[in-house]
């Protein structure tokens, strides 16, 4: 049997979080079923840096982030029949399910009901009850995972680009999809980061009238470049009021504790408000008063199935929709995460990995 693999990556050693650094972890070698990937690029998500700092109170360390991975395969198992040696691919957020499971059986792995849920690409089981068990994710060299929770990059995505779409396209996606967004309804897209910038040109592809809200003016040119239609400032009391009761669907894609009252006004009556970026409570209870006056309704939403997440990367490649990136080295992950703090990032970053294989 194959020893394991060797493998260069960059992680979190311990629960006070003080940066990443160089750490070797080891890959099993392919199983009949799994394929083993030479990681090219991965995009750092702002919850890599949640589950860096352990501010969901889960963290399983050593802590290697990373869940929008794209690479080239350089093995498969002796089953394998979905990819061959050679093929561009990309993991997202799950790398396993329970597979037996009512969601899992209708395809929605990302609501794995099983005793576990699903299991991350990194940080285990999204329940880790069992300590013990862990998963590394894509701020590595190389990775194993199994070919059915592997996605086929169309040829015509720009590689360097395309690995965001793998959490931040589904994640904003899966809603739009599932609430049928499209032609004649007035969509509202709360937050024009990572996540909103994607759900922007999603929307507008789909056929929806589309706004961008967003607390800065300096995102309004970039906000009508993705496509927007209108901008509204978030901040500005006036424009808040007059946008009361205009849209069809909201989607907030804001990573941090926030005031959802702000934006439940903003909904049409039957309208329907989803958060998408917080994984947590909101910052105030939820005024049921304005949701029940206008038969409203607030939801939540988290990534989509492996089938809905080939989906949004053939939608992407055929609507020429592409996420904004700043390529950063692997040893300039810190710096990102002071940024991503500090509210400095324009979209999205992605890690060119030639950078960790080259300092070994």
């Amino acid at each position: 049997m194959q020893a394991t693999i060797p493998t260069k990556a960059y992680g979190a050693s311990g629960s006070i979080f003080n940066g990443l650094k160089p750490m070797d972890i080891e890959r099993n070698p392919p199983q009949a079923d799994e394929i083993h990937i030479d990681i090219l690029y991965c995009g750092v998500c702002h919850s890599d840096l949640h589950q860096v700092k352990n501010d969901w109170h889960n963290t399983i360390y050593p802590c290697v982030p990373g869940h929008e991975v794209v690479g080239r395969v350089d093995q498969i198992g002796s089953a394998v029949t979905k990819f061959k040696v050679g093929d561009i691919v990309g993991v997202g957020c799950m790398v396993d399910s329970c597979g037996v499971c009512p969601a899992c059986k209708e395809k929605e792995e990302n609501y794995c009901e099983g005793p576990v849920s699903w299991t991350a690409t990194y940080n285990g089981y999204m329940k880790p009850e069992n300590k013990d068990f862990n998963t590394f994710g894509g701020y590595s060299t190389n990775m194993t995972v199994k070919e059915s929770f592997a996605l086929k990059i169309p040829a015509t995505l720009d590689i360097k680009a395309a690995a965001p779409i793998l959490c931040a396209g589904i994640t904003t996606y899966s809603p739009l999809k599932y609430w049928n967004v499209g032609p004649g309804q007035s969509v509202a897209v709360v937050g024009i980061g990572g996540l909103g910038h994607m759900a922007v040109q999603l929307a507008r592809a789909l056929g929806a009238t589309v706004t961008a809200v967003t607390r800065d003016e300096k995102k309004r040119e970039a906000a009508e470049q993705l496509g927007a239609h209108e901008v509204l400032i978030s901040t500005d009391a006036d424009s808040m009021k007059a946008h009361e009761l205009k849209y069809d669907f909201i989607l907030i894609t804001i990573p941090d504790m926030f005031d959802v009252n702000d934006y439940v006004k903003l909904a049409k009556r039957n309208g329907i408000i989803t958060t998408v970026g917080l994984l947590g409570p909101y910052k105030l209870p939820l005024n049921n008063m304005e949701v029940a006056l206008h038969r409203r309704t607030v939801a939540g939403s988290v990534i989509g199935g492996i089938a809905e997440t080939q989906e949004v990367l053939d939608f992407c490649a055929e609507h020429h929709i592409l996420p904004e990136v700043e390529m950063i080295k692997m040893q300039d992950i810190n710096v990102a995460f002071d940024k991503m703090m500090d509210e400095e990032v324009r979209f999205r970053y992605v890690i060119d990995m030639q950078s960790l294989k080259d300092a070994e």
